[in-house]
């Protein structure tokens, strides 16, 4: 991956912040330390750092991972798969924020992970995972698209703004269009999709108890004008 890699996971998941206070909830129940599975450039991961907790960030490109300690030293990283990670701590709660389970790659890949969790976790641990309905992005026919992200980095301006939800199997695919402007005003202009497994509630949680895991709870997090919303679900170990 790179820098410019970096910057285009800044814009397109760096501003969102609807689910920070479920997730500062929870971390403040945890009797110990927090793992963030996907944590990129640490969104999250940084939020709870910078409030007291001990956080670990996972996520399998190190470049996305050596961002994040730049930003925040104090948090400790671990490159590897969601899916086959090993750590040798076990962890009071693991949470998979930004719809994680829904790029895995179906429901193998989730099992995988949840597993992992379960091997993770310290009794009595909780894990939290963010699913969404992409199809609620096409609810109203005449639903005005999503205000595009953006950041300035070194004198250029990036956007990126979903225009577009298809069917593909058992996948949405979303497509961004991405704009990068150089300081002199020359445009680079490009789409970049990426899929999501179409997933509802019920079938997260069956999977997290075949893992051995036990819903306990279900939190709504609202859509905002630039994201839709999602529903998290909490299981214990």
């Amino acid at each position: 991956m790179t820098q410019r890699d970096v910057i285009w996971h800044d814009v397109e998941n760096g501003s969102y912040a609807a689910d920070l206070g479920l997730w500062r909830e929870l971390a403040a129940q945890a009797d110990g330390p927090i793992l963030d599975l996907g944590a990129g450039t640490g969104r999250v991961a940084r939020d709870l750092h910078a409030a007291g907790h001990e956080v670990r960030a996972l996520d399998s490109d190190p470049e996305l991972l050596a961002a994040l300690r730049e930003r925040a030293p104090g948090v400790s990283t671990l490159s590897a798969d969601a899916r086959s990670f090993s750590a040798t701590e076990r962890f009071a709660l693991i949470l998979a924020p930004m719809q994680l389970v829904q790029i895995l790659g179906g429901p193998d890949a989730r099992r995988a992970m949840l597993e992992r969790v379960h091997e993770h976790l310290l009794p009595g641990g909780r894990f939290a995972a963010a699913i969404a309905n992409p199809y609620d992005a096409l609810a109203e026919e005449d639903r005005s698209p999503p205000y595009p992200d953006m950041i300035e980095h070194d004198g250029w301006v990036y956007s990126s703004q979903p225009i577009m939800v298809r069917e593909q199997g058992d996948q949405l695919i979303i497509e961004r269009r991405r704009h990068a402007v150089a300081p002199d005003g020359t445009l680079d202009e490009q789409t970049a999709p990426f899929a999501l497994d179409v997933i509802d509630p019920g079938e997260l949680e069956a999977e997290a108890r075949a893992a051995g895991l036990v819903p306990v709870a279900r939190h709504q997090i609202p859509e905002t004008d630039d994201h839709i919303g999602s529903v998290v679900i909490e299981c214990r170990r």
